[in-house]
């Protein structure tokens, strides 16, 4: 990682040093120099803000008790508004330091500095000598123009430091107009949430992560970062609490470079060592032009968690190797490190494009999110990232998304010559604003996997097809499809009201007679938020409750299961369970604090020689095995009561990277009926602190 940060410090290095001088740029211009002819202006500039300083700057009282004879180092800049800006200063005295930061914001707005016609910013460095003694009045004709010119006061201006030429320019923070997905969490979707569903917005909610461009239009991303800023001289001041480490624009390009963290250390009471996490990697993120942008990060990353959580992750991997132990749940395959730990890299990126206002076309390595809700019934971020392509279509009042996507099934039963199987799934989600108040979605889902050579079936490449009717076609057994609709309602600006309905198989004549057939497998959510709760501004509170029945997202081939790397593409619980999640979420300027609490009921498998049978919970699992064909009801089986509540509070140190300080503290109660080898009883309190760059959601709640 220092070998990252020193490559990265070397190319801001080269990039601020390696500009060329252009006889297209003009220095910026006091009133005073306004008559003055261009050859002369930079010693007008230097000659007028001599007197300025000098007229102005009051040596301070300890530099005259102590004859101090010296100097004061100063870089400022002139921005683009012609406004002056100290950037740093060095000086022996604090007391100097002041009166320098004095002196340089009551300076006149100046006319900015220009290059090939257009505003620009430059910065200057300069040495201001103590004792001061009374500039020349020398006419600016016969002053000399020289790289380090030098007058009666020994101010000497540099030449300009960071140079903009016909390749580089100053950042203006492009990405929060650009193409590029608003990294998706939901503790930072909670502070625009409301703008995005005020009525009569025409916004679309529930296909995430965002685009900067379509948030845009309710909510300034970029003022809320702004106002965010803290007021800091420094370079390092500014990198670590306002800005991105590197930063570049040209005329038609952009990027932005930063070091990624998540380090974190706590214990579990459940657990004899203590619990860590330590995850290094980069994020990089540019646009070429207005309608291109690109997106990467890579993680490198090892930790021990909380009890519960390491045998959930052990219990997805492959307990007999060395390489594939444990999948860490969301984040990737995992590899034991030392005697109790977890190795686990993690690598994600995509390209987004604009051919026109009405279409986003985005190809990538990630995750996706379709909902209103903390949980999707329909598709969730719960699993590892996989490669994807999406289609988003905006027109009147509609929205339709498109996603194919490549996904793996880990099992080793499975697996051929070592190779993971392929699974392909391919999604359409419609969403209509019926009304200010109203949003209605349709949703439709194929799973199929790559099998007697099938490979990618362009039959669902069509964008509007009915998948239901591709399946049949194809044969029974060819793909998994499943229904689903969802909706939202705004009561008003402060209050909204959101479901879904997901619908993986279902006989009439079943649901009439009223015997709870394990063919009816369906399941829904209800849920509300409230804005600004009980007039407390920034306060968001939620509550929403979610039920699955038994063998929904299962399948009679167990390959084609809604699932990918061992993990639900819905809901983190599978199936058979219910569920109430209640949230509540604040802001105030950099302060945040989140609170969960999450109760349900869960039915498991017994999985031992006296009761093997799949009682409808287990997505992976072969739905022939199930005990009965009626009486089915959530909680069957090896019926568990869980509890869990989850506190995190922290600060933001910086805004534009999502770096933040963070504490959070879990406790979990799980009571299964049966005591099993993969159902164990657990009482956990789980506390931990640690700094992290917040891009993606980390969920506990299994």
């Amino acid at each position: 990682m220092k070998r990252y940060l020193l490559v990265i410090l070397l190319l801001v290095s080269l990039i601020g040093n390696a500009q060329t001088i252009s006889t297209y740029e003009k220095p910026p211009v006091f009133k005073a120099c306004d008559s003055v002819v261009v050859e002369y202006l930079k010693s007008c500039f230097n000659n007028t803000l001599n007197d300025l300083i000098f007229n102005t700057f009051k040596v301070p009282q300890v530099a005259l008790d102590e004859a101090y004879n010296g100097d004061v180092q100063v870089l400022f800049e002139v921005d683009q508004e012609g406004k002056f800006k100290v950037i740093y200063v060095d000086a022996i005295y604090e007391e100097l330091k002041t009166e320098v930061k004095r002196v340089f914001n009551e300076l006149p707005q100046i006319k900015p500095a220009s290059y090939n016609a257009k505003p620009t910013f430059v910065q200057y460095s300069i040495s201001i000598a103590i004792p001061l003694t009374e500039p020349s009045d020398e006419p600016y004709e016969n002053v000399e123009v020289q790289t380090d010119q030098k007058d009666n006061l020994n101010a000497t201006l540099s030449n300009e430091f960071d140079k903009v030429n016909d390749e580089t320019q100053p950042y203006e923070k492009l990405e929060y107009s650009s193409q590029l997905n608003v990294p998706f969490t939901h503790s930072y979707y909670a502070r625009f949430d409301d703008d995005m569903n005020a009525i009569g917005t025409n916004s679309h909610t529930a296909a995430k992560p965002f685009i900067y461009s379509d948030v845009a239009k309710y909510y300034d991303i970029k003022a809320e970062k702004e106002s965010l800023a803290k007021s800091t001289d420094s370079w390092i001041g500014r990198k670590l609490y306002n800005e991105h480490l590197v930063e570049v624009q040209g005329k038609d390009y952009w990027f932005t470079v930063d070091p990624v963290l998540d380090l974190q250390v706590g214990s579990d009471t459940e657990a004899d060592e203590s619990t860590w996490n330590n995850t290094r990697g980069v994020f990089i993120q540019g646009g070429l032009g207005k309608k291109l942008s690109f997106s990467a990060s890579v993680f490198e990353s090892q930790g021990r968690f909380a009890d519960y959580f390491n045998r959930y992750a052990e219990s997805l991997g492959k307990p007999n190797t060395d390489t594939e132990i444990a999948v860490i749940p969301g984040r990737g395959i995992a590899k034991r490190f030392k005697s109790s730990s977890y190795d686990y890299p993690v690598a994600e990126g995509y390209l987004s494009f604009a051919p026109s206002k009405h279409l986003n076309i985005q190809f990538g390595h990630g995750k996706n999110f379709i909902g209103d809700g903390y949980r999707s019934l329909l598709q969730s971020d719960v699993t590892n990232p996989y490669t994807y392509l999406k289609l988003n279509t905006s027109f009147w009042k509609i929205k339709y998304t498109n996603t194919w996507m490549w996904l793996r099934d880990i099992r080793p039963e499975v697996e051929e010559d070592g190779a993971f199987l392929t699974k392909y799934m391919a999604n359409h989600y419609l969403s209509w604003n019926v009304s200010k108040r109203l949003n209605i979605g349709l949703f439709e889902s194929v799973m199929w996997v790559d099998v007697n050579g099938r490979g990618f079936d362009i039959n669902y490449l069509n964008p509007v097809i009915f998948y239901r009717a591709i399946e049949f076609e194809s044969g029974q057994d060819s793909g998994n499809a499943v229904l689903g609709a969802s909706a939202k309602y705004k009561w008003n600006n402060k209050v909204n009201l959101y479901g879904q309905f997901i619908l993986d198989e279902f006989s009439l004549g079943d649901i009439k007679g009223g015997d709870k057939s394990w063919k009816n497998k369906y399941g829904y959510q209800l849920g509300l938020k409230y804005y600004d709760a009980f007039k407390v501004k920034d306060l968001m509170l939620q509550a929403e409750y979610n039920q699955v029945r038994p063998y929904t997202y299962s399948h009679n081939s167990v390959v084609l299961n809604y699932a990918h790397a061992n993990q639900p593409m819905a809901h983190l619980w599978g199936a058979n369970f219910k569920e109430v999640v209640i949230i509540g979420r604040y802001n105030y300027k950099r302060w945040f604090a989140d609170a969960k609490v999450i109760m349900g009921r869960r039915g498991f498998d017994f999985n031992n020689d006296e009761d093997n049978f799949f009682y409808g919970g287990d997505i992976y699992r072969n739905e022939e095995d199930r005990p009965f064909d009626a009486g089915v009801k959530i909680g069957q089986g090896n019926k568990t009561n869980s509890f869990m509540t989850e506190f995190q509070a922290g600060y933001l140190l910086n805004p534009t990277t999502n770096l933040k300080l963070f504490t959070n503290i879990i406790f979990r109660d799980f009571n299964p009926d049966a005591i099993t080898a993969s159902t164990m009883e657990s009482n956990t309190l789980w506390f931990s602190i640690g700094i992290r760059t917040d891009l993606f959601n980390w969920y506990n709640d299994f």
